[in-house]
């Protein structure tokens, strides 16, 4: 299993606040299932397959440009350790 962290950030909304472009990548998440995931104040981390995580996270990311979004900034961090099984933070 990995575990991902990403941080999606729109640029050049109309507002300095993203909480609804940001919506539009929780949906996504939402609806899946077997993925756990947490959000936090500096980005969404998630926990699954790791091609799935990924492309989860392409999704995530081609969300924002669906609703006119000119330019989006998003970082990935990927702990994938296959010694032994992840120690989850959330029950799947």
């Amino acid at each position: 299993m990995a575990i991902a962290e990403v941080t999606i950030v729109p640029v050049g909304t109309s507002s300095a606040s993203i909480g609804g472009e940001l919506s539009r990548a929780l949906k996504i998440l939402e609806n899946e299932k077997d993925i756990a995931y947490q959000m936090t104040s500096m980005g969404t981390v998630i926990e699954g397959e790791l091609d799935r995580v990924i492309g989860l996270v392409r999704r995530m990311h081609e969300a924002e440009f669906s609703e006119g979004v000119k330019r989006v900034h998003t970082t990935i961090t990927i702990d994938d350790r296959r010694d032994r099984p992840s120690k989850t933070f959330m029950p799947i």
